[in-house]
């Protein structure tokens, strides 16, 4: 039985001149957790997300991702799109779609680093090429009514109201076969019947593909609703880490974070 992690971060650093946006981190994501990362705007739950993904190369620390056959990766400094390959992908605050293309277009596109086919198959519409070609929109299509978006396949990605837009933008991480999936503010901008919505989705497709979840969420319903385990960040500490109930009731979060609101999720 594999008992390793999905994600292993030892003392992440990031600095940025004379500031410390993160400041010797440490967490983990074990195989078929979901995990929150919660703090104050400016806290560097971004810059978290930035680091591990490659966007960033991090000051100090080391970042491990596990295969499932228990194969470490060292990835700090790897490219996103090797990161992406070596099983984990990520959702944006604000949106990132190919707007101009469709919504199944979107989907061919996640799917570009798990296909095998060359420019010249590509060109010369080889048969293993066409063949390739054929399951990658089979596989999108199926992803489509996974997030209940297959009626919109052709529909430029511009023009889906915003909740079906956050939705897209999951398939499509989903679209590169994860083993872990990293969602930034999935619901921000939501109404309660799209985060209800969200919820349920974020539950079935972990179920279903046997993938890990770390979330970045300012919706504390959602984000005691949905999780294992939270860590907690404040001006680039971790302050706390723990169970739902936990989170709840420590005070260092309750001051940093929760505050007046704290009543509201007890």
């Amino acid at each position: 039985m594999n008992m390793n992690p999905i994600l292993e971060v030892n003392a992440l650093t990031m600095q940025f001149g004379g500031l410390k946006a993160l400041d010797n981190i440490n967490i983990r994501v074990e195989p078929q957790q979901t995990v929150a990362l919660i703090g104050p705007n400016g806290a560097g739950k971004t810059t978290f997300f930035n680091c591990i993904t490659g966007i960033y190369r991090p000051t100090l620390g080391d970042i491990f991702l596990y295969s499932r056959a228990g194969r470490k990766y060292r990835v700090n400094g790897k490219k996103p799109n090797i990161i992406t390959k070596l099983g984990m992908a990520r959702t944006f605050q604000n949106i990132r779609l190919f707007s101009n293309m469709t919504v199944l277009e979107n989907l061919m596109i996640g799917q570009h680093c798990r296909t095998h086919t060359g420019v010249f198959g590509a060109i010369f519409r080889t048969q293993r090429a066409v063949k390739e070609e054929n399951k990658v929109i089979q596989d999108s299509y199926r992803l489509l009514e996974e997030v209940n978006l297959t009626h919109r396949a052709n529909m430029s990605a511009k023009n889906l109201p915003y909740g079906e837009q956050r939705r897209l933008e999951i398939a499509r991480a989903l679209a590169t076969r994860p083993d872990l999936l990293l969602l930034d503010e999935p619901a921000a901008g939501m109404n309660p019947k799209e985060t209800l919505a969200l919820v349920s989705l974020i539950q079935k497709i972990k179920q279903k593909y046997h993938i890990s979840v770390l979330i970045i969420e300012h919706d504390m319903k959602l984000v005691m609703t949905i999780s294992n385990l939270i860590y907690v960040l404040d001006y680039g500490k971790l302050i706390a880490s723990g169970t739902p109930q936990g989170i709840k009731d420590d005070p260092k979060v309750i001051k940093a974070y929760l505050g007046e609101d704290y009543d509201a999720y007890r």
